[in-house]
């Protein structure tokens, strides 16, 4: 064509035949002027094509005192064949690598800085991990210093953390055995709520006690036999006192005293002087080559990490965390008796037992719901939660639950006019609204309704444009939008955005979303509403959009670290807290955070039940989750999450602190 008295023409083979010819030229070393010398090898290369593709090696040219002539760059650390692997993505845009040379595609591509091939190597990585590679994968995220892998990481390991623990890898982790002893008629715990504390008490133990952490642990040897041998069995002993506080052991042997604490926080008998400790040690636990599998990492140096737990026998808990840079185990084991030490590490169970019996619990269970409801909505109004409609095995709901914190107890409320499921609920104005959803006969709805509190009754609202199920509800500056949702075949998401002003009761198109999404989750944050995760068909996702009511415009943001559907939501503290949910194959307990200001996601502590489809609020200060389905049942219970010590518990006691 000659538009404007212009010749145009694209010669769409030209592309691929240059950069062909280009590679030809640099494997036969001609008209190169650079030379990689990598452990020995040397490879030719072009500077223009190479500072095109690599950060580190633009700032390298760009500082070359003798620019036309040859340069020479050296790598000690790099494997060859991966540096060659790069290269030919430089001048092909084709990565093509061994699955055994991944890893060092990825290392190189760090030193380089080319950040896609990063993100490309560690999303294979991921698509690869299993519950046998798990641990190998972290150390190595670890020592790469990738915040985004180690996210992802830390939540595959936090769903899977039995079956990672009869792996090889695990077995080969540094270990620390507690010993807590217990006042008669006391048991540890819900799972995992005395890790924070524990971990502070490793800490206080380098701090004050100035103890190496290799003396806390115990390591297994793995001889040629294939057979493991205790280093060291020294079990370390707390004492777990009525009042539920942390004490060191020695406070039994009347060594000494400990003062009472005005809080929760561990209580710790210091029996030495403080030591300098910390430069001392911590250069001591990270270059114990026996300590640390991941001893090149520099990014986890001092960090100190919960990462996950369960509850493995009857008052034994299996926990892993990051103690000062190091990945370790920690067994916790509860006794009444100082007799009744157990002289080896406690053995993992096949079949266990997550939850403690009724019997076995020091506080007492928030109180239930009347039904157990799934696909349910909530929302939190005048200090109360509501939890309307769901559905279990034998029927979609009408019913409406409201729960005071006050005096922990559910009684009903006006039931809704539609039996209704896989819906969300808003506030909006002082009013509940609810939209489409499934009443179990048909698969989409297009009606809604609102509940007034003042008149406890619910009254019709104009119905939606379009039928929809599993689509997201958020009131925004005076507004009720309704997202996404099911198409009418329940096969696929749909893209479609209303919105629904409550003065006029009309509804109004908005800009649709950039992907089809059902069953994600909705929230309000600073004047923009985020639509998170859902499903496009069937495959779960973890990308997020956020809406911009002032331009009606839709704009994708981080993702988060696992993909998922009928997750909860919430806002807290200036940021979304996405709860549980479906990943595809099994219901979720893990629980991540996104900070706005950071733009970027944090993997939380999980839940103590998995949840899908579960409700989420935000009720006396606490985020709540209720009901939902854990892959076996139906579920009427509820936990709150505090996020000063980064745990979720079922107790009643968890407002009052």
């Amino acid at each position: 064509m000659i538009p404007n008295g212009y010749l145009m023409f694209e010669d769409e083979s030209f592309l691929d035949s240059t950069v062909a010819k280009m590679n030809a030229l640099r494997k036969s070393g001609q008209f190169c002027d650079v030379r990689l010398q990598v452990c020995g090898h040397e490879l030719m290369a072009h500077r223009a094509v190479l500072a095109c593709c690599s950060p580190f090696l633009f700032e390298i040219f760009n500082s070359d005192t003798e620019p036309h002539g040859v340069s020479h760059v050296k790598f000690e650390d790099l494997n060859p064949d991966a540096v060659e692997i790069l290269l030919n993505y430089a001048y092909t845009a084709q990565l093509k690598a061994d699955k055994d040379l991944v890893k060092d595609v990825y290392s190189a591509a760090k030193r380089l800085k080319m950040e896609r091939v990063k993100q490309i190597c560690g999303d294979y990585l991921l698509s690869k991990m299993d519950c046998g590679t798990a641990i190998s994968y972290r150390h190595f995220a670890s020592s790469m210093g990738d915040g985004r892998l180690l996210g992802k990481i830390d939540g595959y390991i936090q769903e899977h953390l039995l079956e990672i623990s009869e792996q090889d890898d695990f077995l080969k982790l540094p270990r620390l055995k507690l010993e807590v002893m217990l006042e008669d008629n006391l048991c540890l715990p819900s799972n995992g709520k005395l890790y924070s504390k524990v971990i502070n008490w490793v800490q206080r133990s380098l701090w004050e006690n100035g103890e190496p952490l290799e003396r806390l642990m115990e390591e297994q040897d793995f001889q040629d036999q294939g057979e493991a041998r205790t280093k060291s069995s020294a079990v370390q002993t707390l004492y777990y006192s009525a009042d539920h506080k942390l004490h060191d052991g020695s406070v039994l042997e009347g060594q000494t005293d400990v003062s009472a604490g005005e809080d929760d926080h561990i209580q710790f008998v210091q029996k030495r002087a403080p030591r300098e400790s910390l430069q001392r040690q911590t250069s001591s636990s990270s270059s114990s080559g026996t300590l640390s599998p991941g001893s090149s990492a520099v990014f986890c140096k001092h960090e100190w990490k919960y990462i996950a737990s369960e509850k493995t026998s009857n008052n034994t808990y299996l926990c892993l965390a990051v103690l000062n840079g190091v990945l370790c185990v920690i067994f916790l084991h509860g006794r009444s008796s100082p007799l009744s030490s157990p002289s080896s590490t406690p053995c993992l169970l096949k079949s266990m037992s997550f939850e403690a019996a009724p019997e076995e619990r020091e506080e007492r269970l928030l109180t239930p719901m009347h039904y157990a409801r799934s696909g349910l909505g909530t929302a939190e109004l005048d200090g109360k939660l509501i939890a309307a409609g769901g559905y279990n095995r034998e029927e979609c709901l009408r019913t409406v639950e409201c729960y005071d914190p006050k005096m922990d107890c559910w009684t009903f409320i006006a039931p809704m006019r539609t039996p209704r499921a896989r819906f969300q609920m808003a506030v909006l104005m002082g009013q509940l609204y609810v939209m489409g959803g499934s009443n179990g006969h048909s698969d989409e709805l297009s009606c809604g309704e609102t509940y007034s509190p003042q008149a406890d009754e619910w009254t019709q609202v104009p119905e939606l444009r379009t039928n929809r199920c599993n689509a997201g509800v958020c009131a925004l500056n005076n507004m009720l939008y309704v997202v996404g949702g099911s198409d009418p075949c329940g096969q696929k998401g749909l893209k479609n955005c209303d919105s629904f002003d409550p003065v006029t009761k009309t509804w109004t198109s908005c800009a649709p979303l950039n992907i089809r999404r059902h069953q994600a989750a909705v929230c309000e944050l600073g004047g923009f509403m985020y639509v998170i995760g859902g499903a496009e068909s069937w495959n779960c996702l973890n990308s997020v959009e956020r809406y911009n009511p002032q331009n009606n415009t839709w704009t994708l943001v981080s993702p988060m670290n696992v993909a998922r559907r009928g997750a909860g939501v919430a806002m807290y503290d200036g940021k979304l807290f996405v709860v549980g949910g479906f990943d595809g194959s099994h219901a979720l307990r893990c629980v991540e955070v996104y900070d706005p200001a950071k733009s970027e996601w944090k993997m939380l502590g999980s839940m103590t039940s998995a949840r899908s489809n579960a409700g989420v609020a935000v009720m006396a200060g606490t985020i709540c989750a209720v009901g939902g389905f854990d892959g076996n049942n139906f579920l009427n219970t509820m936990e709150v999450y505090n996020p000063d010590t980064d745990e979720w518990s079922p107790c009643a006691e968890a407002f009052a602190n």
